[in-house]
């Protein structure tokens, strides 16, 4: 596992959870508003977390933190990650995991193994605005489009979420998405926050009201639709 980062504690991460965080460096995708881009693009091969370290800190701390967090980057491009995870499992700790969605076998592989308990999709956009989104021109989908069907099945609990930028996405883009989604337990619509080190330029947020005005045309079409992390 190449971890990059490691949170100790977090309330945000895992929804109703104490919870830690496991940074995995590397992407498949050059998202241009990406928060974490530095895991993407300027991995600190010399100053990563030994999986020794992560496991020890969650048996010291057992009884105060109850889950852990595996994120990126995307987890799903780590070889290793089912051991990883197998390890944090002998610890009693629930797991969550993050992921763009683009590696369906993977994703499948670990929750019918029993290693994952709840999975964060990130939706990156509308269909045909995808390529444009993830930074890949002519990405094909397909391999998003069967994440999307697994976890719409209930094989595993799961929550979908957006990042809304205004270059980017428009109100008729999360209605799209949310037409996609249909019948989601959760899907969570956060604003972008520029974290000083993104691949792409010149990306802005929409205000609060703005952002309430594309939740309720979401909502429309996906009453589990929710704002999250908007004041």
């Amino acid at each position: 596992m190449k971890i990059c980062g490691f949170q100790k504690m977090t309330m945000l991460d895992y929804p109703g959870k104490v919870a830690c965080t496991v940074f995995t460096g590397g992407c498949n995708f050059r998202c241009p508003f990406c928060h974490n881009a530095l895991l993407v693009t300027e991995i600190d091969e010399d100053n990563l977390w030994e999986e020794s370290e992560i496991i020890e800190y969650l048996y010291k701390r057992k009884g105060i933190i109850d889950g852990i967090c595996i994120t990126g980057g995307e987890p799903l491009m780590q070889k290793d990650i089912a051991e990883f995870i197998g390890k944090v499992r002998e610890t009693g700790l629930p797991v969550k995991l993050d992921t763009n969605g683009s590696y369906p076998d993977k994703l499948k592989t670990l929750v019918a193994d029993g290693l994952v308990d709840y999975v964060a999709m990130d939706i990156k956009n509308s269909k045909a605005k995808y390529p444009l989104t993830v930074g890949i021109p002519g990405y094909d989908i397909s391999k998003i489009e069967e994440s999307v069907e697994f976890l719409l099945s209930d094989a595993v609990d799961y929550e979908f979420r957006t990042t809304v930028v205004r270059e980017l996405h428009t109100a008729d883009d999360i209605a799209e998405i949310a037409d996609w989604i249909a019948g989601a337990k959760r899907y969570f619509l956060q604003g972008f926050v520029d974290s000083g080190s993104l691949i792409g330029e010149n990306l802005s947020a929409y205000r609060p009201q703005e952002m309430v005005e594309i939740c309720t045309r979401a909502q429309e079409k996906l009453p589990n639709t929710v704002l999250r992390g908007i004041k």
